[in-house]
């Protein structure tokens, strides 16, 4: 092997690159002691770009294509080298691939809960994950933040940090935004785009990245909380509570037997209640001589303004309007219940009076 030979083999003429890996962010050319040929082909494929540097200094960036490197195409280091009018002598520089690919389906979650306050149920702790996708955009930032003088960085070896950033991000937004607890799920993807606003400039200023997609995928609550709005969902199913007292009393008498009997215990204490209630405002109202008779018609005036008293003898005594309110139907209903004859009652002139016996076996029909 003659000289010419071994010189030749000294020297690099082709540099190039091909990634058999999913995972590599970077890559520095091994070069193995050897030195790069004056008119050295650099082949770079889309997805890449190629970073020089020459002693610890950043020199040219060269993107996709085949480039020859000569004093033409590497202006930056020509002038760190001292090459003003061209080169003939081999050079060493380090040479770094820079994987521009997208990488799509990282995972970022909450290793401990985010505390938050909650209009609705206070000082509330929160766990989220989701995925995101990024990008090198800054090769010489990315090396000098991250990747160093690693000859293959890989993405797990960043993963970490990528993941510990964005949490602390995703915090500081979500107690910024002040969204409901009970709002959060039905706005993952407004939150997850607001949030991309507010995460991109910082990675891409410290780590030289752009993230291109974030997602928001789950938005969990402790326990006691996610109870609380079981319970809350319940009480919007069950709607007007004096209605559902009621349809649960009708449903028990018509089912009969000793369930119907303690189902409307609850009701039938519901029902007492309120006509203690109203036995209570009675007795607070003048007696005097229509209060001797019920079924004076001095006694319905009065009535009509007042809650009714029990009549002599114990007998309860009740108004169409009474009698509508315990039903949970309109006084035209009762009024066409009495004049047809179904419900059992007394007309004083003009006005109606019902006996609680007469209404209970209006409801046992």
């Amino acid at each position: 092997m003659n000289l010419m030979n071994i010189i030749t083999k000294q020297l690099i003429e082709i540099i190039e690159w091909t990634d058999d890996s999913r995972d590599t962010l970077s890559y520095r050319w091994p070069d193995e002691d050897k030195e790069i040929k004056n008119g050295a082909q650099l082949i770079v494929r889309e997805s890449q770009q190629v970073q020089f540097v020459s002693e610890g200094q950043f020199a040219d960036l060269f993107g996709p294509g085949r480039h020859q490197l000569t004093t033409q195409n590497i202006p930056i280091l020509s002038t760190l080298r001292g090459w003003k009018y061209g080169f003939n002598s081999p050079f060493k520089c380090d040479v770094y691939y820079i994987n521009t690919r997208l990488f799509t389906g990282n995972k970022w979650g909450t290793s401990n809960p985010v505390m938050m306050r909650d209009k609705d149920f206070g000082v509330v702790r929160l766990r989220a994950f989701g995925t995101y996708d990024f990008r090198i955009v800054q090769p010489a930032k990315f090396l000098k933040e991250v990747a160093g003088t690693d000859q293959n960085f890989r993405l797990d070896e960043f993963a970490d940090t990528m993941r510990s950033r964005i949490v602390s991000i995703f915090s500081e937004a979500l107690a910024k935004a002040q969204v409901p607890v009970l709002d959060v799920a039905q706005r993952y993807t407004e939150m997850g785009d607001a949030l991309l606003q507010l995460i991109n400039p910082a990675v891409t200023e410290k780590y030289g990245l752009e993230i291109t997609s974030f997602l928001l995928e789950n938005v969990s609550v402790p326990p006691e909380v996610e109870q609380a709005i079981d319970n809350r969902s319940s009480m919007s199913a069950i709607g007007n509570l004096n209605d559902y007292v009621k349809y649960q009393m009708g449903q028990a008498m018509a089912n009969g037997g000793e369930g119907a009997a303690a189902a409307t215990i609850p009701a039938t204490m519901a029902m007492g209640f309120g006509m203690a209630q109203e036995m209570m405002k009675g007795m607070q109202q003048p007696s005097g001589a229509a209060a001797a008779d019920p079924f004076s018609p001095a006694a319905a005036q009065a009535a009509q303004a007042a809650p009714a008293a029990p009549a002599a003898g114990g007998v309860q005594v009740l108004t169409p309007e009474q009698a509508a309110q315990a039903l949970g139907v309109t006084v035209q209903d009762v009024v066409a219940e009495l004049e047809s004859g179904a419900l059992k009652g007394r007309k004083i002139g003009s006005a109606w009076r019902i006996s609680q016996d007469a209404l209970n076996e209006f409801l046992r029909g």
